[in-house]
């Protein structure tokens, strides 16, 4: 799901895969430690599926690291 094709997830569904709270996550994206949203209309943003699922994958990594 890479590309131009990418599915875009609205915001209950990153917090529903990330665990996050709306707040934390929109904290995390003001320190640039999440991928920031993508405008979609005046009013509506959401996220690409590849870069939730990146992150995640990253956090994932590296807690097996430790």
């Amino acid at each position: 799901m890479k590309g131009d094709n990418d599915v875009i997830l609205r915001l209950p569904e990153v917090l529903e895969r990330t665990g996050l709270t709306r707040s934390t996550l929109y904290g995390l994206v003001a320190q640039g430690r999440f991928p920031r949203p993508v405008r979609l209309a005046a009013r509506a943003v959401g996220w690409k599926h590849s870069e939730i699922s990146a992150w995640i994958a990253a956090l994932t990594h590296c807690g097996q690291e430790q």
